[in-house]
């Protein structure tokens, strides 16, 4: 009697020993699943080369409050993006310094016209070295003390095609069109003056404002020029739709477009 009352005992007593563990490891794996951190994510942009210090400053804070964000920046000229992004570049968004280049991709159904809107503007204005000792005040001045004028290659480049529609407006292309000196984007630009290499060259304001080497001495009449927009979108190849999409919208919040404006861009 005794030793089937011992048996019984045993059983019940490892069967509840068996389920308080089995429930321990039950909680403990929905512990960790509430705890396991989000999958890394890595977005990649293509965007203009004259955003780039502007977008350093938004990554910084958009990865500190998204942890599981990674992102990547493929800076450019317009051109040169939007061609990579068609022959199929792994691309997740695009940030263009022209809409002639975004609206492309819109038509050939690359990027969804409703992930994508006109987010900022910029001013094209005329550089020198700070040191220079050329007589150069304005455009007009180009023709007669310039013997180099940087500025980037009007097919890819949108600062080159503005500053070539400028010139040529000002009857004054056929006088300095033999002294330009092409850029593959408007921060090689700005280099070019920087370094004196050029006498002068022709850049988005906001690539002007972060130099302490070069001085703008003029600012183009917008209406010399086609309107300087960027439009910003999701790739619809985009691997992680929902990460875009997010980041998409934040680039239009309050936050981003304060560092965009403080590095010199217009809110549209």
């Amino acid at each position: 009697m005794f030793k089937k009352l011992n048996l019984v005992v045993s059983i019940m007593a490892a069967a509840l020993l068996f389920g308080c563990s089995n429930g321990n490891s039950t909680s403990d794996q929905t512990n960790k699943k509430e705890a396991a951190p989000k999958e890394k994510v890595e977005l990649t942009m293509s965007a203009a080369a004259s955003l780039q210090n502007a977008l350093t400053d938004i990554e910084k804070t958009y990865e500190k409050d998204h942890t599981n964000i990674d992102l990547k920046f493929n800076f450019g000229a317009s051109g040169a993006l939007q061609q990579q992004i068609k022959q199929g570049a792994p691309v997740d968004l695009f940030f263009s310094a022209a809409e002639d280049k975004f609206d492309e991709l819109v038509k050939e159904g690359q990027i969804d016209p409703k992930q994508g809107v006109d987010l900022v503007g910029n001013e094209l204005v005329l550089i020198v070295p700070k040191d220079s000792t050329k007589s150069i005040k304005d455009f007009a001045d180009l023709s007669a003390q310039a013997d180099k004028i940087a500025l980037g290659t009007p097919e890819a480049v949108p600062a080159g095609k503005y500053a070539q529609q400028t010139l040529e407006k000002l009857n004054i292309w056929n006088q300095v069109s033999s002294k330009v000196v092409y850029a593959k984007d408007v921060r090689q630009v700005l280099s070019y003056v920087e370094t004196g290499n050029v006498d002068a060259g022709i850049v988005y304001k906001t690539d002007a404002l972060i130099s302490d080497k070069v001085k703008v001495v003029a600012t183009a009449d917008p209406k010399t020029h086609d309107p300087i927009i960027y439009p910003v979108g999701v790739v619809k190849d985009t691997k992680h739709p929902k990460e875009a999409e997010e980041f998409y919208k934040y680039l239009q919040s309050k936050a981003a477009l304060k560092v965009l404006e403080q590095y010199g861009f217009v809110a549209e």
